[in-house]
Parts: structure tokens; sequence; C-alpha cells
């Protein structure tokens, strides 16, 4: 079975088990986290939500919180002495997905 989410603005396709790393949930280390923003699960009997499954939830546990690599964001333009250099840290939660609940 498995399950679509909305989670930071972004769309995450999960099952059980699976280790996903998704934009910055604000929960404690070893917490549960509940998504309810399920927009569709699939499996046997599938679930289409307009635009999300009533009663469907998504349970994970907080594994850790991190930042990604970092990206270089360099302003530039030819000829008028203008440059910037900045640089960008996105932080991260890495979640084990522990059940889907229909």
């Amino acid at each position: 079975m498995y399950a679509i989410i909305e989670t930071g603005g972004k769309q995450v396709k999960v099952e059980e088990g699976q280790v996903v790393y998704v934009e910055k949930v604000f929960a404690d280390v070893d917490e549960t986290v509940t998504f309810d923003k399920v927009l569709f699960v699939g499996g046997e009997d599938v679930k289409v939500g307009a635009p999300y499954v009533e009663g469907a939830t998504v349970t994970a546990k907080v594994e850790k919180h991190g930042r990604q690599k970092k990206v270089t964001v360099f302003k530039f333009k030819a000829k008028k002495n203008y440059h910037k250099k900045q640089g960008h840290r996105q932080p991260y939660t890495k979640l084990v997905i522990e059940k889907i609940n229909q």
C-alpha cells in the first residue's frame, strides 16, 4: 500500500517502512507526526481525494533534522561592476513512515 501526501508545499509518494526526506517539520526527534493531507491512497482498493481523502492519515517518526548541501547564488551584471554572492542551505527532516491509515 502507498499514499501520496502533501507536506511543505510538495507532494510525496510514501510507503510503510520507507525513509523520506521532506521540508522541515517542526517536531522533535523520535516524535510521531501525523499527516492528514492525504491526496491518494493506492493498493488493492484505490481512494482518490478531492482534494484530500477523508479519514486517511499517514503517521511517521522523525528520525533527524539537518540541512542540505550549500547552493551558491551568484548575481552578476556585465560592465556595471555589480556582483553579489550568497549561499543557502535548505533545512530538511528525515522521516520513517510507520503506518498508512485509510
